[in-house]
């Protein structure tokens, strides 16, 4: 099960997700957020992490050419998009791309809406909200993100925590999770135990890895 950390605006809180497990961190680069980190922070961060774990830049709806300097300046692994971001913009990213889609409540259109999405990019799944684009700590409608992970790898994010990550993992069989608010005692600053919580109970669920 892969699991990022998302929201890193420290190396502290860098070094505490990669002590518990994490695989890859998340850095968002996008004004709006409260999570937002300069990119010489994040390239400082990054420079310091071991060499298997993976740096994922969020952005929202910005120049690709702003997103591929900052990708090259941090060395990121991979970019996540939380914009209106089109397939000819995907192609215009020089790094692995995330999408995050925005899953409705109960809204089983939005399965169909995955499918505009080719095999090469990697499906997030999130909780909708057009003002924040992610980090609401708001659940996405599981059964809908179940159907969405039997047609292809997702990576599940929306108000994860160690109270519900379990359930989320077992009813919903994803390739990885992103977790942001739920190991946060504020945004953009993580809880240690928090985060040590919540990858005990993904070791803990029954289900590992999508079979």
């Amino acid at each position: 099960m892969l699991v990022k950390i998302c929201g890193i605006t420290r190396l502290e809180d860098a070094q505490a997700a990669v002590s518990a497990g994490a695989a890859a961190l998340g850095f968002v680069f996008w004004p709006g957020s409260p999570r937002a980190v300069d990119p010489n922070l994040a390239r400082a961060i990054a420079a310091s992490l071991p060499p298997f774990i993976t740096t994922v830049g969020v952005f929202a709806d910005q120049p690709a050419a702003f997103v591929n300097e900052v990708a090259g300046l941090v060395q990121l692994g991979a970019v996540q998009l939380h914009g209106a971001e089109t397939l000819d913009y995907v192609a215009s990213i020089s790094r692995p791309v995330l999408k995050s889609v925005a899953i409705r409540e109960g809204a089983a259109s939005d399965i169909a809406r995955i499918d505009e999405w080719p095999s090469r990019v990697l499906v997030l799944l999130d909780a909708h909200d057009p003002v924040r684009k992610g980090g609401t700590g708001r659940t996405v409608d599981w059964s809908v993100a179940a159907a969405i992970a039997r047609r292809r790898p997702v990576v599940l994010a929306g108000g994860l925590t160690s109270g519900n990550v379990g359930d989320a993992i077992e009813r919903v069989r994803p390739f990885g999770i992103d977790v942001s608010s739920g190991v946060e005692m504020t945004p953009g600053i993580k809880d240690h135990e928090r985060i040590k919580a919540l990858f005990e109970a993904v070791h803990g669920s029954s289900i590992s890895a999508r079979p």
